[in-house]
């Protein structure tokens, strides 16, 4: 092989991604975009609409969006700054071993959501397409081949990196942006009332603070592996600015196709808005696309994250990754989805860490002398404390519980060793 055809298909697993093979603002737009495009993010758009009104929608996914637009925007100015991947950055704050732990954490948690978005593709599409009754005791072979089918498609494009990434984006973020918008409209405009007075029919038992809990909470969990796509950004402020834009804009979306589903067709997913419209293709490529953007970066996060404990190649990691995840899709998302969300918890302490020890080392990190030891055991409890606060604290918001007790621990660790 070539030296070009090196430099294009190299993901740079174990190594910092070199100036020359930096990417585009508008491509690093495209891929944040489609990450932030998170179906799950629409389940709890329904829940906010039915417990809050329109102002209090919006001020929730304002409040909410800030948070995780400022979290996930550190990570991404640290990730194009270093031009390290979440992995090799935790290498330095937790240690060499020590980096295992959430690289573990990270890798279980995204493979289990790409096999949960298998099955939120095929389950819905094989109820429409075929007529089958699926239940969680019965899937028709109809419905696994989909699975087959969208697991083989999405994993390819993991496979093969950054670039099969970016051609997926280009074509999914503008096609699921454009025909998702349309329809929302369309169902707003055929409704019997307008969007304001359906917002204001509900329960409406749910606080601001706890609704942006649920807007930073859908999808922090994702957003701590931003350094895995940020490094390949041309500098660390377009960067920032970049992942702050594409998660306030791709997050909201979703909150908002989550929220008109289910005040004007009883659902929960823009697929159901378009059936509704009669726009059943439409529905079953924005659903497709939708889901194609998110599970491939998770399953190449999957492939980083094991590279760095096995030291095997991330195509390896992603190929052998797709394959279990696609045979257990269908039993991850019947009885899987609970766990995953006490999984999203744990993650935010190992990105609040890996903030804390870039900033507080930034010279060393710059200057490339940062010394990386066996373990950090600060860091580690930092995470491991943290998770604990986060799934069991009942008050506040519990991925910023979960924060602030791993910094404390980790500050406290810093101060220890000065």
């Amino acid at each position: 092989m070539n030296q070009k055809n090196q430099t294009e298909t190299h993901d740079y697993e174990h190594s910092k991604v070199p100036a020359k093979s930096r990417r585009s603002n508008l491509t690093l737009f495209m891929i944040m975009m489609g990450f932030t495009f998170f179906s799950a993010s629409m389940w709890a758009g329904q829940s906010l609409s039915n417990g809050l009104d329109f102002n209090g929608f919006l001020a929730a996914l304002l409040l909410g969006g800030i948070i995780l637009g400022a979290y996930t925007g550190a990570l991404g100015y640290i990730g194009a700054e270093s031009g390290l991947s979440l992995d090799l950055l935790a290498q330095r704050s937790f240690g060499r071993r020590g980096s295992w732990l959430p690289s573990a954490m990270i890798s279980f948690t995204q493979l289990g959501w790409f096999g949960v978005g298998l099955a939120m593709f095929a389950i819905p599409v094989a109820k429409e397409l075929f007529g089958l009754d699926v239940t969680p005791d019965h899937m028709p072979w109809q419905g696994y081949s989909l699975v087959v089918v969208a697991g083989v498609l999405m994993t390819s494009s993991a496979f093969f990196g950054i670039r099969s990434l970016t051609v997926v984006s280009y074509v999914a973020v503008p096609l699921v942006a454009i025909l998702g918008t349309v329809s929302m409209v369309m169902a707003v405009r055929q409704g019997d009332t307008g969007l304001i007075e359906q917002f204001a029919k509900g329960t409406k038992d749910l606080t601001i603070v706890a609704a942006a809990g649920m807007v930073i909470g859908s999808f922090v969990s994702g957003g701590t592996a931003t350094p895995n796509f940020t490094r390949f950004g041309k500098s660390a402020t377009s960067a920032t600015i970049i992942t702050v834009a594409a998660f306030l804009l791709g997050n909201s979306l979703m909150f908002f196709f989550g929220a008109i589903s289910s005040i004007y067709v009883g659902g929960n997913d823009i697929f159901e808005v378009m059936l509704h419209l009669n726009l059943f293709y439409f529905a079953v490529i924005v659903l497709g696309l939708n889901i194609w953007t998110t599970n491939d970066n998770a399953l190449y996060s999957v492939g980083l994250g094991l590279a760095n404990i096995t030291g095997l190649s991330k195509r390896i990691i992603v190929l052998l990754g797709g394959i279990v995840a696609t045979l257990t899709a269908v039993w991850l998302y019947w009885n899987f989805c609970n766990w995953l969300n006490i999984l999203n918890c744990t993650l935010p302490p190992i990105g609040i860490i890996l903030i804390l020890h870039y900033f507080t080392n930034h010279k060393s990190y710059l200057n490339n002398r940062i010394k990386i030891i066996d373990i950090d055991w600060f860091s580690v409890m930092g995470v491991v404390i943290g998770a604990v606060v986060a799934n069991c604290v009942t008050f506040g918001i519990s991925s910023i519980n979960g924060m602030l007790t791993a910094a404390i621990v980790f500050l406290i660790g810093r101060l220890g060793k000065e």
